[in-house]
């Protein structure tokens, strides 16, 4: 059980790839479509480039957006519009016609007998179809069915009906020549008073009639046999062609993977997603090995995967539309602002990859994000400078609607149907873009890396620490800042992270605060506290000044990449000063007790730090200095930590050892330079 505890123990953090690698893949297959992929891919107006295509099966020809809504509107144009007649009032306004004609009439005149007659045969007329009870918007062709007593009574069109708007024209045109003006007007005001509407809408039975039409409109037209050719190697794919092609990858994807072959599916999409995983697994362990053995950053990695296959998922999702809204080109500069951007080209096209899976128009998908991708790697060079994101965002955009307006014009061939509107998407694409640099903030703070962002903000020397740094030890801190001129310019020279070396530069001796006067950079007045103590004890206070840097550099929260730099900048050499004087006074001194802890520097960076630090710090020794005196005295120092093995973790070349030493020599040049000596 202890033995395999221990085998646990050594193999965990191989173990835990193993499990991201495998959730992450479960992930992004749950994302994809269960469906398969139709394994040819054609245009409208393009030539066929496979081989003849036959039906696999029988399938019926969908019927295009543009056939379907035409169908649609021409049953909602001759669909039957339903109205409730009530058949009584007619009855009921004929006995209420003769009270009232009574009234009005009552004085006895030669042609009441006439107008009577006259004003029961207008109502007759008036309701022989029927009058509606308000206007409505309808034509007057529209069909109309009138339902009395939920039978239907009789079919016409709307025109046929009287609306309210028109009664007194109807009833101005009965009586216009039959009739005196005074009797006329005496008429049309009975009227006003005993007509009454008997037509009114039945909205329910209009809608639900015309819902069932609209159901029973096919969306398809004709069928395709099996064996049947479909298209020919190098014919054109017409519009028929088109629809015919559609219907069968509809099919095909829909009915034929969901049956018999889901799992099918599942296992070939793991295996394509594990496999490209792997890929970058693999290439972190080829090229980057202190990234692949970091759990946290190769997490970080796949989280940023995930995450950008999730967001274009949701907006496929929701609406494909809106595909090109989804700010792809965070992926490689987030990875290139932790990392380095090669790492971030590789896992976006590796991204690209994946979601061809899942989009529309993936070769054009995928061409687009690749070419963008590389353009936000070849344009974003210093991402903490503001202008110049905003530069690469304006770029990367343009970069965007150049290559779609020559897609489009490839498939359509000309640019009258151009979409205006997809160039907006773009531009909101752009936009999301500039979330980056929020984004990276709160990566920080989540995964505890460590970005040029944050690293500008250290290398400010009006920072809290750094201030108290000059203020308790005014010789460590202009040492530092000697020592961070160095290295950054060592750095450039080999192509290391010259931002990152000059921060750990700045920091590295913020342990001598604790004990300032104790270092010889600090000492005012000639007074060196050492000669009141034993060599042992000074070369203890000399040490713990690494142990020391460390606490408050925890203190003060800084990066674990920066407390890197206070941890190997001395790496396991000795205090040599006081171990030889110790030696001579004692026989049996132990070098261990004389050491540094170390660990010895395990990077470019690290391990150029500890040269600029020994050079720097000894430089101050050097009595007339010559170019001669300087290149000895370089050559010496670094040849020494060579021969301690003090850079055999860290992944440097005796080529860049060299250039390093170059660049030192021409700076202690530059700083000892002899002035010619001035008359006074």
């Amino acid at each position: 059980m202890k033995e395999l505890l221990n085998k646990w123990y050594k193999n965990h953090a191989l173990v835990y790839k193993i499990l991201l690698f495998l959730l992450t893949t479960l992930f992004i297959v749950y994302l994809f479509p269960k469906t398969g992929k139709f394994r040819y891919s054609f245009e409208k107006g393009k030539p066929w480039q496979s081989e003849n295509l036959y039906a696999p099966f029988n399938f019926a020809i969908q019927k295009t957006q543009a056939e379907i809504n035409e169908e649609r509107l021409e049953i909602e144009n001759n669909a039957s519009i339903y109205f409730d007649i009530d058949l009584d009032i007619p009855n009921n306004i004929k006995q209420n016609y003769i009270t009232k004609f009574n009234e009005v009439f009552s004085d006895s005149i030669s042609s009441r007998r006439t107008l009577f007659k006259q004003g029961t045969d207008i109502i007759e007329t008036l309701y022989e179809n029927g009058i509606l009870d308000t206007d409505y918007p309808y034509s007057n062709d529209k069909p109309v069915v009138l339902v009395a007593s939920n039978t239907v009574a009789k079919s016409l069109e709307y025109r046929n009906l009287i609306e309210i708007n028109q009664l007194r024209d109807r009833l101005e045109s009965f009586l216009v020549q039959s009739t005196s003006s005074e009797n006329k007007n005496r008429m049309i005001s009975l009227f006003f008073d005993v007509i009454e509407p008997n037509v009114t809408l039945n909205e329910t039975l209009t809608k639900r009639t015309l819902h069932e039409g609209l159901s029973q409109v096919s969306l398809t037209r004709g069928s395709i046999d099996k064996d049947q050719l479909i298209i020919s190697k190098g014919q054109v794919v017409e519009d028929e062609e088109y629809n015919i092609l559609k219907s069968l990858k509809s099919e095909y994807e829909s009915q034929v993977w969901n049956t018999a072959n889901y799992n099918w599916v599942l296992v070939a999409y793991t295996l394509l997603v594990a496999l490209a995983l792997l890929m970058l697994l693999l290439f972190l362990q080829k090229y980057r090995l202190e990234v692949f053995e970091n759990n946290t950053k190769v997490t970080f990695i796949f989280f940023n995967i995930a995450l950008m296959i999730l967001l274009t998922t949701l907006v496929i999702n929701y609406n494909s539309q809106y595909i090109y809204v989804v700010p792809l080109c965070i992926l490689p500069l987030v990875l290139k602002a932790f990392f380095d951007a090669r790492l971030g080209l590789f896992a976006h096209v590796l991204t690209v990859l994946l979601l061809g899976f899942i989009v529309p128009n993936s070769y054009e998908y995928m061409f687009l994000q690749i070419i963008a991708g590389i353009v936000t790697i070849l344009t974003v060079s210093e991402l903490y400078k503001r202008a110049n994101l905003f530069i690469s965002v304006g770029q990367i955009t343009l970069i965007y609607i150049i290559a779609y307006f020559a897609f489009f014009v490839i498939h359509e061939g000309q640019i009258t149907t151009l979409k205006w509107d997809t160039f907006g998407l773009f531009i909101l694409c752009g936009l999301a873009t500039l979330f980056v640099q929020p984004l990276i903030y709160i990566y920080e703070k989540i995964f505890g890396l460590v970005s040029d962002v944050s690293l500008l903000e250290l290398s400010d020397t009006n920072t809290k620490l750094l201030k108290e740094l000059s203020n308790k030890a005014p010789g460590t801190f202009h040492h530092s800042l000697n020592v961070a001129n160095l290295a950054e310019a060592s750095a450039n020279e080999i192509g290391a992270n010259s931002m990152l070396v000059r921060v750990g530069a700045l920091y590295h001796d913020i342990g001598k605060m604790k004990n300032p006067t104790y270092f010889t950079e600090n000492q005012t007045n000639g007074i060196n506290p050492h000669e009141e103590l034993s060599s042992r004890e000074s070369a203890a206070i000399i040490v713990d000044h690494v142990l020391n840097g460390i606490e408050i550099a925890k203190k003060y929260n800084l990066p674990d990449r920066v407390i890197d730099f206070i941890r190997t900048h001395h790496g396991t050499s000795v205090v040599y000063y006081f171990y030889m004087k110790e030696k001579s006074e004692h026989e049996d001194v132990t070098i261990e007790d004389f050491s540094y802890p170390g660990p010895k520097p395990f990077s470019k960076e690290t391990a150029i730090l500890m040269m600029c630090d020994s050079v720097e710090a000894a430089s101050k020794s050097l009595k007339e200095p010559t170019t001669t005196k300087i290149n000895d005295f370089v050559e010496n120092i670094i040849n020494k930590q060579m021969e301690n093995g003090q850079f055999l973790n860290a992944n440097i070349t005796f080529k860049e050892i060299q250039s390093i030493k170059k660049v030192i020599k021409h700076k202690l040049a530059n700083i000892y330079h002899l002035r010619i000596e001035y008359p006074e």
